[in-house]
């Protein structure tokens, strides 16, 4: 039997809003909480939510260098990488110069708008 239930992913940043913003865009999912230090975002289905906390000093990673390691990631799941990637570039992420197994063309890193690195990978 579990201790826990997942409620939510937080994710530090210097600008709540606009990386709720960004992540919204990119999941389709909708912002249910605005706060000055706070905002929620949920899928609107299963009661999944990501969660973006003011730090105003926040430092974004500098993965892979390990001063700054990314800590967490996100693994985000796509049909088609291409057309993804099309999308989240538009969207404001940077891919990241860094491509760990760079043979395999079944991922690819990006950096969010606040610098924490992603992934978007094949289903």
């Amino acid at each position: 039997m579990a201790v826990a239930r997942m409620r939510s992913v937080v994710i530090d940043c210097p600008d709540p809003k606009g990386l709720a913003d960004f992540y919204g865009a990119l999941l389709d999912w909708k912002i249910t909480n605005v706060e000055d230090d706070w905002v929620t975002l949920t899928d609107g289905e299963s009661g999944a939510r990501l969660c973006f906390q003011l730090a105003p000093d926040h430092r974004p990673p500098s993965w892979p260098d390990s001063e700054l390691p990314q800590q967490f990631h996100l693994d985000l799941a796509v049909d088609d990488l291409d057309e993804a990637e099309a999308r989240t570039l538009a969207l404001g992420a940077v891919k990241h110069s860094h491509r760990p197994d760079a043979e395999d063309d079944d991922f690819r890193v990006f950096l969010d708008p606040a610098g924490h690195p992603f992934c978007l990978c094949l289903v």
